[in-house]
């Protein structure tokens, strides 16, 4: 992992971003499933077909954000837990493949429908200093209470709004945007180059629509040579 000062150096120069979705192309784990599936196999089940509902577009993002949320009602030490499970279900050449990029002038970032706080921990295993994610909210005692109704990807048409705003924030040169779903298929008109991922799913509607599409993350060493 790099140290604190290097993070900060490239983030300052970042004339170059690629930017990650997380669940199902960075790690494996769709983590709110896997939330889910400490409330037994019926809720999971539940939030299983409202997770790919949404990601394939049959659902907008906002018809089952907060709902997937108040059926599990998970818990900040649930929340750490799934953030070391991102770290164990990392995508296999993701280490190796972020490395290569960084050499080649690309500022990594995460952009994600997910949770900060159980992100996090995947972002430092990886040296990733910016991470746009949904935060949760919890009581003292660790319970939860809600969750950033305002953040742009608890709706559909989000991403690309996150994308602006990085754009104002550090003038880049180009942008590349990486996930599996359509949530960031919507990125493709505020992006100089859209990269599906299949590595975990493969979602038919983004791989008709992505201008690339990869099984592996390696594979982008190549396309941005």
């Amino acid at each position: 992992m790099r140290g604190g000062c290097s993070a900060f150096r490239d983030m300052a120069d970042a004339r170059k971003l690629v930017v990650f979705d997380c669940d199902s192309t960075l790690s494996s784990l769709e983590g709110v499933d896997e939330l889910a599936r400490a409330r037994g196999p019926d809720l999971l089940a539940a939030a299983e077909a409202m997770t790919n509902d949404a990601m394939d577009g049959r659902l907008a993002v906002e018809a089952v954000f907060g709902a997937r949320l108040k059926l599990i009602r998970p818990t900040a030490c649930e929340v750490a837990k799934v953030g070391a499970r991102y770290i164990e279900t990392v995508e296999p050449t993701a280490v190796a493949t972020l490395a290569t990029l960084r050499a080649r002038g690309w500022t990594p970032m995460i952009l994600s429908g997910g949770f900060r706080q159980a992100i996090r921990p995947l972002a430092d295993f990886l040296g990733i200093d910016r991470v746009e994610a949904v935060d949760l909210r919890f009581d003292g005692a660790g319970d939860y209470t809600g969750f950033d109704e305002d953040y742009p990807t608890t709706r559909s048409g989000g991403k690309p709004v996150v994308i602006e705003r990085l754009r104002s924030e550090f003038s880049p040169d180009e942008i590349v945007m990486v996930g599996d779903g359509v949530s960031d298929l919507e990125t493709q008109s505020a992006v100089k180059l859209f990269i599906g991922f299949g590595g975990t799913v493969t979602r038919e509607k983004v791989r008709a629509g992505a201008t690339h599409f990869i099984k592996k993350l390696s594979e982008l060493e190549q396309i941005l040579d």
